[in-house]
């Protein structure tokens, strides 16, 4: 992937070295891997099945999120944020959210709105958030309530070891998706989608949480076709890595890799084809109008 020398964003906030508190999540849900890597980390470190964290942290209802964190004008850095190193992996997350942020500026002036891109947070072990305590084992994760995407760094060391998927454009599909979690909730699709599970059933709602991950896969795709276009950031292979790392983090595949059996009224994110389909579906199309998962009767 091709991006050293590219603009690199001023909304990331480097809370590595704050610690925090312990505890699980509190206040809202968080939206995006999440769910699959605290099971993926509880598997590889302590044996506990990825199958029953799902379970325990898949569904349920929403509850309202706690105050939102204000944050400076036109993404400043306001006295409580710290600046984020300098190395080289930091540079790399800052440019791919630069990046995402000049294509949905673009796309969202296309459509007569104005965009308004989240806070990138980088930290370790847990932090704070409008969310609740999000623990290092949550894995990347976008916050509604605080409009702020979460990555501890060491996910990527994760998906190495435990899929064997590397490269950085498949670590940029992951920043990618979350921040189209933040898509979604400025569009409003994400208010409607938990209001509406509210009144379903846990399957039900499992199955309209996997429409919503699809479109925040496809949505990432997106992301993609766009900055190739203006900025030709696509190297060979890179497409190919991140369809692996969509493929390694299916509910299908994760199932069956723990159990052997697979259990679909269980899905949250979407099998390892569906998750292929969507991310495709974006790069290739470029459209917005085409990650209408939501209307599609076959995913």
């Amino acid at each position: 992937m091709k991006w050293e020398g590219n603009r690199e964003s001023d909304n990331v906030e480097d809370a590595r070295n704050e610690g925090g508190g312990g505890g699980g999540f509190g206040g809202g849900r968080s939206i995006g891997l999440g769910t699959i890597a605290i099971a993926l980390v509880a598997s590889y470190f302590f044996g506990i099945s990825p199958t029953t964290v799902i379970s325990l942290l898949s569904g349920g209802p929403v509850s309202q999120p706690q105050q939102q964190s204000q944050q400076a004008p036109g993404g400043a850095r306001g006295p409580n944020r710290a600046a984020p190193a300098e190395d080289r992996q930091t540079k790399f997350v800052r440019t791919v959210l630069a990046d995402t942020e000049d294509v949905w500026t673009q796309i969202f002036r296309a459509n007569g709105k104005t965009y308004a891109a989240p806070t990138l947070k980088l930290f370790s072990g847990s932090t704070q958030t409008a969310c609740g305590t999000g623990q290092t084992a949550s894995g990347p994760f976008y916050c509604p309530g605080d409009r702020k995407v979460y990555i501890d760094l060491s996910f990527y060391q994760l998906m190495q070891q435990r899929f064997h998927v590397s490269g950085e454009f498949a670590q940029a599909y992951v920043i990618a998706h979350e921040v189209g979690h933040h898509v979604q909730n400025l569009m409003g699709i994400m208010d409607k989608v938990h209001n509406a599970e509210r009144q379903m059933s846990k399957a039900q709602a499992n199955a309209m949480s996997v429409r919503l991950e699809l479109q925040a896969d496809c949505l990432a795709g997106i992301w993609a076709f766009h900055a190739n276009q203006a900025r030709s950031i696509l190297e060979q292979g890179d497409v190919e890595g991140a369809l692996n790392a969509a493929t390694a983090i299916g509910d299908d595949a994760l199932q069956k890799q723990e159990q052997g059996y697979v259990v679909p009224d269980s899905f949250t994110h979407g099998t390892s084809a569906q998750r292929v389909r969507w991310f495709k579906q974006g790069v290739s199309s470029g459209e917005v109008k085409s990650c209408n998962t939501f209307e599609v009767k076959t995913l």
